[in-house]
């Protein structure tokens, strides 16, 4: 794998940096530190894709990201990003237009934190990105639990922008956020 990061820009970030970066950023700018974090992020988002793009070949019989089969997305991005350091992931279809991705070990996460509402905002961007390079359409990403906030994991919603916004409705409202994706 350290060819693979080196070969497409990466670079080992420990977890005490990430949370530092967190709690630094939220200190100096306050409540616009989740949208600097999300933007980080996002611009990372584009070198995580071409080192899984280069991994997948040499972990599996697949060649373009694209071709990838729906059946085995799961089992390989949970690999990938776990031989990255970001942690296991479990992804599972939720109805038709949306997908949970869910992480008891996931490295953004602070489990000392205590936080009120979900905290992994590098992660929402990098993902957002990621699996919109991967699907080769929009996907938005929203965190509903979080092991910062002594959550068991870390579970995040991928969809539509269109689809995430009305789930979010729907939850603030109180109703069946789950219809939202096509049950």
């Amino acid at each position: 794998m350290n060819s693979t990061l080196r070969d497409n820009g990466m670079l080992g970030f420990g977890r005490r940096a990430l949370h530092q970066s967190r709690e630094t950023l939220q200190r100096v700018v306050g409540d616009d530190a989740p949208a600097c974090l999300q933007e980080i992020g996002s611009a990372t988002g584009e070198d995580v894709y071409r080192a899984f793009a280069a991994w997948l070949p040499r972990h599996t019989a697949v060649e373009d990201p694209g071709e990838l089969d729906a059946a085995r997305l799961g089992e390989v991005l949970s690999t990938f990003f776990t031989e990255m350091g970001w942690g296991e992931l479990v992804v599972e279809r939720i109805g038709m237009r949306g997908l949970e991705l869910r992480s008891s070990d996931w490295a953004e996460a602070d489990p000392g934190l205590g936080a009120t509402y979900p905290t992994c905002f590098l992660s929402s961007g990098l993902l957002a990105d990621f699996l919109t390079r991967l699907a080769g359409a929009p996907i938005a990403i929203m965190e509903v639990e979080c092991r910062s906030r002594n959550d068991e994991h870390c579970r995040f919603f991928a969809g539509s922008p269109e689809t995430l916004d009305a789930a979010y409705d729907a939850m603030a409202q109180g109703e069946d956020y789950l219809s939202v994706f096509g049950g």
